[in-house]
């Protein structure tokens, strides 16, 4: 009894030992299939989030991107992917059908101001979240519209500076000098009306001065151009409006600096030779006002051009430092050229 007993007792020991080792055996091996399968699982999703939902490395940051009305969702995706907005437009597709919008994505201009992923492109699209914010731009005083193309080119991306100074052409003086606020998407039709709204709206005190001041809209603001360049201040403005009106009344030519400076490239100095050559807006050769006006007046030199100071004066120069000097006579002019300019 006793002997079949060891035996039963030495076979249960064995038959533990077996257990235990295919259970450490089994332990090892669940830990080698558990690390293998986060492995695994982890380069998926990286490869995966690198493939398709990562922003591109050239995502086009602060640029227009357009979803037309009416268009496709697959169309939008291929058109995200072409224009490097997202990497995947298989995974946009999905992630558009799983919001329950793919009908009814909205259409307009977007704006990104840093990288996006496929998820967030997605939500702002579905949501209309467009991301456009205005422009603060600043039209300076006297301002021409070429200078305003420049300006509005650089910040609007809609913008087109051939076609706005084909508009512009004969608005200029009459787009009004002002700060505007202009969403990237406005485009050169946009940048007219609000500035043609501006000028009416700032002008329309002087309609009644326009009237009793025996001159037309169109001579008050050409004058007004010329005076926004050649005097500082509203009385000093006053007093030149005084000079040229009269020289105008009495048949003498303008002889005004600032409307050559207008046909000249920015920089260019005034020559003897400038002087003489033709344009129609040289003041110095032709008698009258020039064809248009040179530049946007402020208030200032408007109101300057229609309340003029007449003492009798038919020259003025400006000194070194900017201050107006005038005469009733030739001989006056010189004498003020060789005390204020040395020469």
């Amino acid at each position: 009894m006793e002997k079949w007993s060891a035996l039963l007792e030495r076979e249960f020991e064995r038959t533990h030992r077996r257990i235990m080792l295919l259970s450490q055996h089994w332990r090892e091996h669940t830990n080698r299939r558990t690390i293998v399968a986060l492995i695994l699982g982890g380069a998926v999703i990286a490869s995966l989030y690198i493939l398709a939902i990562q922003p591109p490395e050239n995502f086009p940051t602060d640029q227009l991107f357009t979803v037309t009305k009416g268009e496709k969702v697959p169309d939008i995706a291929k058109e995200l992917q072409e224009a490097g907005v997202i990497r995947s437009p298989l995974a946009f597709r999905v992630i558009v059908k799983l919001s329950g919008r793919d009908r009814d994505l909205h259409a307009g201009d977007y704006l990104f101001k840093e990288p996006k992923d496929v998820f967030a492109v997605a939500r702002a699209i579905t949501i209309g979240a467009y991301g456009l914010e205005p422009f603060r731009i600043r039209i300076h005083e006297g301002a021409t519209t070429k200078e305003m193309a420049s300006l509005f080119a650089r910040v609007l991306q809609r913008f087109d500076s051939a076609r706005f100074l084909q508009q512009a052409a004969s608005q200029e003086g009459y787009l009004f000098p002002d700060t505007y606020f202009f969403l990237p998407n406005a485009t050169e039709g946009t940048v007219i009306e609000a500035m043609q709204q501006a000028f009416d709206t700032q002008t329309a005190t002087f309609n009644m001065s326009v009237a009793s001041s025996g001159h037309s809209l169109a001579d008050v603001v050409i004058m007004a151009s010329i005076l926004e360049r050649e005097g500082r201040g509203l009385e000093d403005r006053r007093m030149i409006a005084g000079v040229l009106w009269r020289r105008l009344k009495i048949g003498m030519a303008l002889q005004a600096d600032a409307t050559m400076i207008y046909t000249l490239e920015r920089g260019e100095p005034i020559t003897p030779k400038v002087l003489a050559t033709e344009s129609p807006y040289n003041t110095y050769l032709h008698r009258g006002l020039p064809p248009t006006p040179i530049g946007s007046p402020s208030l200032t030199s408007l109101e300057a051009a229609l309340t003029p100071i007449d003492k009798g004066y038919l020259f003025y120069l400006a000194d070194s430092s900017g201050v107006t000097h005038f005469s009733k006579n030739y001989a006056g002019q010189l004498a003020n050229q060789r005390k204020y300019l040395g020469r």
